[in-house]
């Protein structure tokens, strides 16, 4: 190895609109004016209660309470052209309207999946709790983690504009988010958080990629990736375009070829080889999908590495070998990486009950 319960569902929605419609008439009533004294007032007495938008336009629509330390919001997203949820891990003593600014982790899901898949399949809430750090989980669905090409005419669904802006602001404007944060994903997701860090330097202190395509013009990748979202239901080439003839925008997402844009980011990536199950994975055959698919991603992750190696830039890298591409190998690969992103983004431990 190489390392160098009882669900209490809350309507938010109505709770805003109950604290900034209470506002309002104190406000009238103290002030002796129309609307214009209460809005004055709202600006500074219920700031808290109302959420604040992202610069687009997108605001949170609804939350839903899932206990102390967990919600889902609604996010009405330009970017996307709809609605979609986000999943938020609250820090101990998160408080709304407080002026604390929290370390965050971006966890991003990987295809075929949505925004709880790492609260259903991993302990990541008892991982959370442990530090002081807001865990931000939005749905991605099976849009690759970039805004569509869609043969060069762009327009939605734009997943990279929702997830570095839209969320990002929203969770920064409302839920105590601060600038020190960390990605993480699996699958996909893995390529997203290793793109999103390349794509926009000083977004991320930190990027771990769980068995992602990390060079997504490698031989037989780009036809492994079309065919990957033609399964999904999705027109392959409106995402990146068509390869070769495309290139260029390609290149623009690509991990490997961003390579030198992620110096000064801490960098873990981690994915099987050998195509043979791991602890905990299920007892298939030699052609399953989840084995076959992991020696091409265990192949492309080295292709990552040399470009790396190339360019002098710092990892930590498991290029493990025997492990499916499923969650018990992301699980041990995520518990692994944990505290170094912990310490990245300067997440300092939870005070004990």
């Amino acid at each position: 190895m190489t390392r160098s319960a009882r669900r209490e569902v809350l309507d938010p929605s109505s709770r805003w609109r109950r604290s900034v419609a209470a506002g309002a008439i104190a406000a009238a009533a103290v002030a002796g004016t129309g609307t214009a004294g209460a809005v004055t007032a709202l600006a500074g007495t219920a700031a808290a209660a109302a959420p604040i938008g992202a610069d687009d336009g997108a605001r949170i629509t609804g939350e839903t309470r899932i206990n102390a330390g967990e919600v889902d919001l609604t996010i009405n997203s330009p970017a996307l052209g709809k609605s979609v949820k986000t999943r938020v891990l609250l820090p101990r003593g998160w408080q709304r309207g407080a002026r604390a600014a929290y370390p965050v982790v971006y966890a991003f899901h990987g295809g075929q999946d949505r925004y709880d898949s790492w609260t259903r399949n991993t302990d990541i809430e008892a991982w959370a709790a442990k530090y002081n750090v807001l865990v931000v989980m939005p749905e991605a669905a099976d849009g690759s983690y970039t805004d569509w090409y869609n043969y060069g005419k762009g327009g939605t669904p734009k997943w990279e504009t929702f997830h570095t802006a839209e969320v990002r602001q929203l969770m920064e404007r409302n839920y105590g988010a601060g600038s020190e944060r960390a990605a993480i994903g699996n699958s996909s997701g893995a390529q997203g958080a290793m793109s999103y860090a390349a794509r926009h330097p000083g977004l991320f202190k930190y990027a771990a990629a769980l068995s992602g395509t990390l060079a997504m013009r490698a031989p037989g990748m780009p036809a492994m990736l079309m065919f990957t979202n033609a399964g999904n239901g999705q027109d392959p080439f409106a995402i990146w375009g068509i390869p070769r003839v495309d290139d260029a925008n390609w290149a623009a997402h690509d991990p490997y070829a961003l390579a030198d844009k992620l110096r000064g980011v801490g960098l873990f990536f981690s994915a099987g080889t050998s195509g043979r199950p791991g602890p905990g994975d299920p007892d298939v055959a030699p052609w399953d999908i989840g084995l076959l698919s992991e020696i091409a991603i265990g192949a492309n992750n080295k292709d990552f590495q040399k470009r790396l190696d190339e360019l002098k830039i710092p990892y930590t890298a498991h290029i493990y070998g025997d492990g499916r591409h499923n969650w018990p190998a992301w699980i041990r690969e995520a518990q692994f990486v944990w505290p170094a992103m912990m310490k990245s983004i300067g997440a300092q431990p939870a005070a004990a009950r």
